[in-house]
């Protein structure tokens, strides 16, 4: 009956009614002030959803008259299915705010690694109009291998990596599917009155629309097994992760997944191995995989 009722609510409802939680769950208790620094609502308005908050999930929240905060309950249940990444983000970089120039403050003291390399917004809101506008993009591209080159682009995807963004596109100058920086990308325009052809399209993409399914399991030679089933949350000594074979070789390098086929690589680093490497064969950047060797090296 509670997710029925939820359903009906509006999204500005809903999202109170799921701060609500959040501070509850996470924080531990919750005062209409929260919720009025949050919204810019009214302390009439943060009663009535403390009270709704109340009717939907009952057993989720009491209410402590010394400190005269609504507090976490010993029966609590979720009622809003939050992912786990961003939980955090909230923690650390605060529950959003209704003006994107105001710092919110984080919830927990943390330390992150900042990226050493931020995509340019004006660059980046170039690539995200032609990817939600299905338009192609002209822009001046600087690869290492070849300078800098004047290239047409038909963008459908970012990707991060772990590392940078990048985005995927199909490229009429090589005619093929690719990945570019985004920091290497200059002067990009988007070209509204240039048609996209058919074979240009991310449904033609064969890396993009072919799924992986990667087996990782403990590093045979690395100690503890045991230690890296919890860290990874494996079940029965194995991890199955489906992704996009476009995106495969950046997995494997961020998470330091030998993939030799006989787990030669040593390190601490390397916790875990790619239990079969014949299956990312015919992904494009499987040669990004610590240890990948091509079935005929293997043999």
């Amino acid at each position: 009956m509670s997710k029925e009722l939820l359903e009906n609510l509006t999204q500005s409802q809903q999202d109170r009614l799921a701060f609500i939680e959040f501070r509850l769950r996470f924080v531990g208790e919750m005062h209409r002030k929260d919720l009025v620094t949050r919204f810019g609502i009214q302390f009439a308005a943060a009663s009535r959803d403390l009270s709704l908050y109340r009717k939907l999930a009952r057993h989720n929240i009491d209410y402590d008259t010394k400190r005269k905060s609504y507090i976490l309950s010993q029966t609590f249940r979720p009622l809003f299915n939050f992912s786990s990444d961003r939980v955090l983000s909230w923690l650390v970089k605060g529950f959003g705010s209704r003006n994107p120039a105001l710092l919110q403050l984080p919830l927990v003291q943390h330390e992150l690694l900042s990226r050493l390399t931020l995509p340019d917004l004006d660059v980046l809101a170039c690539v995200t109009r032609a990817i939600c506008q299905e338009y192609p993009l002209s822009i001046d591209y600087h690869s290492i291998s070849n300078g800098r080159t004047k290239r047409e682009i038909v963008p459908f995807a970012l990707i991060d990596t772990g590392f940078r963004w990048h985005v995927r596109a199909f490229d009429r100058k090589s005619e093929e599917f690719r990945d570019f920086v985004i920091t290497r990308i200059k002067n990009p325009v988007v070209l509204n009155k240039s048609p996209v052809a058919h074979h240009e399209m991310s449904s033609q993409d064969a890396q993009w629309t072919r799924i992986v399914d990667l087996e990782l399991v403990p590093h045979p030679d690395q100690p503890r097994p045991e230690i890296t089933e919890m860290d990874y949350n494996m079940s029965n000594g194995k991890l199955h992760i489906k992704v996009r074979a476009a995106v495969v070789g950046y997995v494997l390098r961020k998470w330091n997944v030998d993939c030799s086929p006989d787990h030669n690589l040593r390190g601490h680093e390397y916790r875990l191995w790619l239990k079969d490497p014949l299956s990312i064969y015919g992904v494009h950047n499987a040669l990004l995989a610590p240890g990948y060797q091509k079935p005929t090296q293997q043999s």
